[in-house]
């Protein structure tokens, strides 16, 4: 919620990490073979047994995984080449005794690998062509953008005898800008499909969170694992920080705590319980899933930067931390656990939105944090993370205008961080413009904007929405007609994104806006007056 602030190293975590693999029972494990021992046994058998795997001088094999069972078994596993060409269907497996002696071998293909020529008849450029109009053909015809194929001659024994391939890989862009990707396998000689897949494997899961409810979320297929990583939103991804910290000084963090991606078997994510670590990422996740949506349906942003590039998450981030912040150098958000007594884990749907608002904020009109256009900087987060709690139609988490409502504990003394009808409620921020509006922490000017915004889209006075009463007061004594979320959202972005610069301040902010409204709707509409009304109903005129 705020920006990052500086942290030394902690090492109480890294020590404990240290302590728990030194701590760990090895029982048994002096008396399994290595892995270089089961190599050595396999590479035996392998010319014990060369006549029946098909192996020939003419061929190559590579070591690509080892297993060792408890009882000392080993599998060994290759792949295998043909005159320095991959063979699909090439790979095989050796099964050694617990010894090392030979037990058995399964294998891909049974057929002799041998051809009379790797010289191909279709070209690298034709295969390319070829797959990139497989891709479209998946996908419905739809223009692809960023299209790019990577041909690599094979040896194709997956399809009855083998042959002379090539197997391309092809990725793009869909209208989206989600990716696509499809491996395309051409025979060599005649040009004709033998087969393709989706290269990029997705799956819908979902996941129990800590305060939004059960929820779907897109995952990546991994073997035999599923990563918390969406492809269809640039691959956005949530890590364990571990409880680690960063390193910064003088502002720049020069070491980093990793987070480690979030992997689970079943695809349900999280128990909904701040036990199951998972739980967490399910929410951070979820929020950023549903912010980068907004976004996108609203105004056809493809991600932070319009880019269509993901940003990540770390979750577990130090001890007791009672932050979550936006840090743009390592293009992530960051969310803290809370120390359970003022705030509880920082992961909530609204969070999430306002520390990825900061993103876009900086990536278009990149209002300095400080003075009048820090206040508007995090009025801007707290303004587009309601609105996303409301897009988001949440029925455990529903639409409001208070702020990280979710995460406050009893011990905050308060039932939400900020509240947008009336800011000075929580103590500290400003309903009202005045010359000393600049002075105040940005978390407290920024009230100026949020009064703003509610009374633009709600109106003044008394209201009821979604179960959650609100009592708007204008500073003028004014009263004030709202235009609904959908036009505050547009007004609003249209300003930030067209009108607004690092420097503006609350009187530009009104200049801003009045703009925004004059282009969509209009210099005399409703809309625009509604916009005038407002910024003086909060003394800004």
């Amino acid at each position: 919620m705020t920006s990052p602030r500086l942290a030394a190293a902690g090492t109480a975590a890294v020590t404990a990490v240290l302590l728990a693999a030194a701590l760990s029972p090895t029982a048994g494990a002096a008396d399994l073979p290595t892995r270089d021992t089961a190599i050595r046994n396999a590479v035996t058998a392998l010319t014990d047994q060369a006549a029946y795997l098909g192996l020939t001088s003419a061929q190559g094999t590579k070591v690509r995984d080892v297993v060792i069972d408890k009882d000392g078994s080993q599998h060994v596993r290759y792949d295998r080449t043909y005159r320095q060409l991959p063979v699909l269907g090439g790979d095989f497996v050796i099964h050694l005794k617990p010894g090392g002696a030979y037990r058995s071998a399964s294998r891909a293909t049974t057929r002799p690998v041998s051809l009379s020529t790797i010289s191909p008849s279709v070209s690298a450029p034709k295969a390319a062509g070829l797959a990139a109009s497989a891709l479209r053909s998946v996908n419905r015809g739809q223009a692809l953008k960023n299209i790019t194929s990577k041909p690599q001659l094979v040896v194709d024994a997956l399809h009855g005898a083998p042959k002379l391939a090539w197997e391309t890989n092809v990725v793009a862009l869909d209208r989206a800008g989600n990716p696509v990707g499809r491996t395309v396998v051409t025979d060599a000689r005649t040009g004709g499909q033998i087969d393709a897949w989706d290269s990029i494997e997705t799956a819908t899961g979902d996941g129990k969170s800590l305060y939004s409810g059960t929820v779907p979320l897109e995952t990546t297929v991994s073997g035999s694992t599923n990563q918390l990583k969406d492809p269809t939103r640039g691959n956005t991804y949530t890590g364990d920080a571990a409880n680690g910290t960063d390193l910064c000084i003088f502002g720049i963090c020069i070491v980093r705590a990793p987070a480690t991606l979030f992997t689970d078997a079943d695809n349900h994510w999280g128990t909904g319980a701040t036990a199951d670590r998972s739980s967490a990422a399910v929410d951070a996740q979820y929020g950023t899933n549903e912010t980068w949506d907004y976004y996108k349906k609203t105004f056809g942003r493809n991600g932070i930067k319009g880019n269509g590039a993901g940003s990540f998450n770390r979750v577990h981030y130090g001890n007791n931390y009672n932050n979550a912040f936006w840090d743009d150098s390592c293009f992530c958000m960051t969310y803290g656990d809370g120390d359970g007594n003022v705030f509880g884990p920082l992961v909530s749907l609204d969070v999430a939105g306002h520390e990825m608002t900061h993103g876009v904020t900086s990536s278009t009109a990149n209002l300095a944090y400080s003075g009048e256009s820090g206040g508007l900087n995090e009025a801007t987060s707290d303004i587009f993370g309601t609105l996303v709690e409301f897009n988001a139609a949440n029925s455990s988490d529903v639409g409001d205008y208070l702020i990280g409502e979710k995460i406050v504990k009893p011990g905050f003394g308060k039932p939400a961080l900020r509240f947008m009808d009336q800011p000075s409620k929580d103590g500290n921020s400003a309903n009202c413009w005045s010359t000393a509006t600049g002075n105040l922490d940005v978390h407290y000017s920024s009230g100026v904007a949020n009064h703003f915004a509610y009374l633009l889209a709600e109106g003044s006075g008394a209201k009821t929405v979604n179960g959650v009463s609100y009592n708007s007061p204008t500073c003028n004594g004014s009263t004030v007609a709202g235009i609904g979320r959908s036009k505050l959202g547009a007004i609003w972005y249209k300003a930030l994104t067209t009108y607004m610069t690092s420097s503006t301040n609350y009187a530009g902010a009104r200049t801003a806006t009045l703009n925004a409204a004059r282009d969509l709707y209009g210099a005399n509409s409703a809309e625009s007056a509604a916009v005038a009304a407002a910024w003086s109903a909060v003394s800004v005129g």
